[in-house]
């Protein structure tokens, strides 16, 4: 829809539509507006730089943030020294919550030489009373503040904010509203993330995502196959369906829709190479998606699969709904099923009540699965889940043994894993020109295992063949075939 909407077109003397999101056009109309003067009286365009912390949803937020600037009129940059810098927040962990306030200390050194820089801050962090009442009294010099469930009001935020002086805050507890056909302006061309919903009803009890995201909410099959078409004819070839658990999805659509049946619609686009997805939940991954993922040419062999705890003891008290042994059979299961594929996994080391016994649970787990590769985490306390008021505290000198033992084994079978690959061809979407040495490109297996081999920069975009010569530990060397 956007593509076909001209701003400058828009009347911007008359009131604004009422209906979403022909109403964010028309703030986008007059941003651009404002914009422009600002530009015209310095003399130089207006930089606007976006900085995201967290997950893909994360991510994919931005990109509709960084769509909307462009067609604000900003000229977007990396650089935080510009004249609208917004940080889209995660909040998951503490530490992420004190990179952002350890940022805003260095933007507010920035805005005291530069007083009409603007700053914002969005994202599940700005869903806590607790730092909104700390950025009100300690960081005033912030001037739009919004949450997770009215980014789509984003143009209408930031018209209000460039003609305000004071701080700007509008935070929903929670929405039932989806508003999409919004700009996007994508990292990579030939890949893209698609929400195919948003929200969480799992509530673990050490997970603040529930209470920040809101509940289960699942976007129309049809809007999300429209979405991925168009993108498609755009020049994408890989797109990722993204949600906080994608197993729940369309459960709560007046035409109820299995996730397994969206990735049978999805397979049917033409054009389409590759489908990932990200996150599924062990409790409601069924058959049928095992089944659909089995005979598919086009979903990668790619599977997030969070376990978090090798016990069933503390498996039930962060809420998880399934049993040590239910996992390992689903694991197995799909192993059996689909032998080429790579599982991959969240685990939490520290958990209140974890014993070192818990912890070796956990590592005979990751011996059994064999992971391709595991995110472990030391456990962070969110104020507000009901972990938070559990008062067994592992002490901090056991949680650092137990996860550089769990750590270990984890890396150790992964590069297990990894290396059987080696001497195989495999086809890999190449991703970028190689950091390090730039006579190298940078692909992506499909079963997301990051190959490196000489190439130039017209092999961007592209799904080629490689053959994995050198195994070094994560990732491979290999050469074109």
């Amino acid at each position: 829809m956007y593509n076909e909407i001209d701003l400058d077109k828009i009347d911007i003397n008359s009131e604004p539509p009422t209906e979403e999101p022909a109403r964010q056009y028309y703030f986008m109309a007059k941003c651009r507006q404002i914009v422009k003067l600002e530009s015209e009286r310095l003399g130089r365009p207006l930089y606007a730089c976006t900085q995201t912390f967290g997950c893909q949803m994360n991510a994919r937020d931005s990109e509709k943030l960084a769509g909307i600037l462009e067609q604000a009129g900003y000229k977007l940059t990396e650089d935080e020294n510009a004249d609208f810098v917004i940080y889209n927040t995660c909040t998951v962990r503490d530490n992420a919550n004190q990179r952002v306030y350890g940022r805003l200390g260095f933007l507010n050194s920035m805005k005291k030489k530069n007083p009409q820089m603007k700053i914002a801050l969005c994202g599940c962090m700005m869903q806590e009373e607790s730092v909104i009442d700390k950025i009100r009294k300690s960081y005033r010099f912030v001037d739009l503040i919004f949450g997770t469930h009215n980014i789509f009001k984003f143009a209408e935020l930031l018209c209000t904010m460039l003609e305000s002086e004071s701080m700007i805050i509008d935070i929903w507890k929670d929405t039932d509203q989806i508003v999409e056909d919004l700009p996007v302006e994508r990292k990579y061309p030939f890949k893209s993330g698609i929400n195919i919903m948003f929200g969480c009803n799992n509530f673990c009890s050490y997970c603040i995502v529930p209470y920040v995201r809101g509940r289960e909410r699942s976007r129309n099959p049809k809007d999300i196959l429209r979405e991925i078409e168009a993108l498609v004819a755009d020049g994408v070839v890989e797109i990722m369906l993204l949600g906080q658990n994608v197993n729940s999805y369309g459960k709560n659509l007046e035409e109820p829709v299995s996730f397994a049946g969206l990735l049978r619609e999805v397979e049917k686009i033409k054009g389409l190479e590759r489908i990932r997805f990200m996150t599924s939940h062990p409790k409601d991954l069924s058959d049928e998606l095992i089944q659909v993922m089995k005979e598919s040419k086009k979903i990668c062999r790619h599977l997030h699969l969070p376990l978090q705890s090798g016990s069933t003891r503390i498996l039930q008290a962060m809420n998880r709904r399934y049993t040590r042994e239910q996992y390992l059979e689903l694991a197995l299961k799909i192993r059996r099923e689909i032998p080429d594929i790579a599982i991959t996994t969240d685990i939490i080391v520290g958990f209140p009540g974890e014993t070192p016994e818990d912890i070796e649970e956990t590592i005979d787990m990751v011996k059994q699965v064999k992971y391709e590769n595991a995110f472990t985490f030391i456990y962070s306390r969110r104020t507000g889940t009901p972990a938070a008021a559990m008062e067994n505290r592992v002490p901090e000198e056991t949680v650092k043994e137990g996860f550089d033992k769990l750590l270990k084994v984890v890396q150790d079978t992964a590069r297990e894993r990894v290396a059987l690959l080696q001497g195989q061809v495999h086809t890999a979407l190449v991703e970028e020109k190689n950091e390090q040495d730039t006579s190298l490109m940078t692909g992506r297996l499909s079963n997301n295992t990051i190959v490196h081999f000489p190439g130039d920069d017209s092999l961007i975009g592209k799904i080629v063949d490689v053959r994995l010569e050198e195994c070094h530990g994560f990732y491979y060397v290999g050469e074109m075939v």
